[in-house]
């Protein structure tokens, strides 16, 4: 095994099954994530981030879910071989994992600090007063003010983002190595996302754990990620360094997402949307899941699904017309770069 690789899965794949249909909503992904990196996982609503991460942190029922995958494994453990009365270990010691919206991940019965503080009398033998005296120093940390009082505050008198970060807070109290954020800044402004997206950052650095972002928001990715892959219907159609994806994307799906995006130093104009909507996951089309949306595709398309290939080192694509789409993404930066001399 390498040893700078943390975290690995292969060919995971989750269905749910139910009486009337079998969605499936993740099929058959790859990736690893190296010690002390940001690995971001991007990509629209219902193409399966969220799912594959629930699937490894155990909290898909099953029924109706149905996990599978030829690995999982963290520090070299098969993580599928941990009994269920031992994953205590792991979840939250080892791996820990931030909710997109934290007025439904905590619980409005109970105040802040005793959610947060119960990590400590389950994971650690220390008595109140040790226990109190952490907890009130990870609100500090997150940048909760007074954290002293805070403690004894219950979710509905936090604001959006003050939630956000005592969520931030309970997922750091054990210092994982491993912490993965879904959607972390999800429905909270911009100057309160930039926050929030410092201040992960200000923590991964500090306790040199490792970090994957799922998002749909490429800015926040650019800014901070170090690799990315991209996934569409269940599938991830493009991986890489920050630079080869974004600075190069190859997959029609990565080019449609960059391009859709509204550029601020372009007045005017109209946004280039993907036309189309993404797939049923219960009726996922035969072949590459996007070519009914695709530009490129081809009648092999249809036909069945496309091999990854890698097209640079450590960039990998799952396209049939990989080779063809490069060719042309060579050809519109060159004319892109020419029309930039002659202005």
């Amino acid at each position: 095994m390498n040893n700078d690789i943390l975290f690995e899965i292969k060919d995971l794949k989750v269905r749910f099954d139910s009486a009337h249909e079998i969605v499936r909503a993740v099929n058959g992904i790859s990736y690893a994530v190296r010690n002390g990196e940001t690995f971001a996982v991007v990509g629209e609503s219902g193409s399966g981030k969220t799912v594959s991460m629930m699937a490894v942190m155990r909290l898909l029922s099953s029924p109706p879910a149905f996990i599978e995958a030829n690995a999982i494994t963290f520090k070299g453990t098969d993580l599928q071989s941990v009994p269920q009365k031992e994953w205590w270990r792991f979840s939250g010691e080892k791996i820990a994992m931030i909710f997109q919206d934290a007025i439904t991940a905590l619980n409005p019965v109970y105040t802040v600090g005793w959610q947060i503080a119960e990590m400590f009398r389950i994971h650690r033998q220390l008595d109140g007063a040790e226990i109190e005296r952490r907890t009130v120093d990870l609100l500090k940390r997150v940048g909760i003010p007074e954290p002293q009082q805070r403690i004894h505050d219950y979710p509905h008198q936090f604001s959006g983002g003050m939630r956000q970060r005592a969520m931030i807070a309970m997922a750091i109290a054990l210092e994982p190595d491993l912490l993965i954020a879904d959607e972390p800044t999800t429905a909270l402004d911009v100057t309160v996302q930039a926050q929030i997206m410092d201040l992960l950052q200000d923590l991964k650095n500090e306790k040199g754990m490792s970090l994957i972002l799922i998002t749909h928001d490429l800015g926040v990715v650019a800014e901070t990620a170090d690799r990315v892959a991209i996934m569409y219907a269940g599938t991830i159609v493009e991986t890489g360094t920050i630079e080869d994806v974004l600075g190069n994307p190859i997959h029609p799906y990565t080019r449609g997402l960059l391009s859709s995006r509204p550029q601020a130093q372009k007045k005017g104009g109209k946004l280039n949307p993907i036309y189309g909507s993404p797939p049923n996951l219960a009726f996922i089309p035969q072949g590459c899941a996007f070519h009914p949306r695709c530009q490129h595709a081809e009648a092999t398309c249809s036909e069945r699904v496309p091999t990854t290939l890698q097209v640079s080192p450590g960039h990998y694509v799952g396209c049939h017309s990989v080779k063809n789409i490069a060719t042309t993404n060579q050809d519109l930066d060159k004319d892109s770069k020419n029309s930039d001399e002659n202005a």
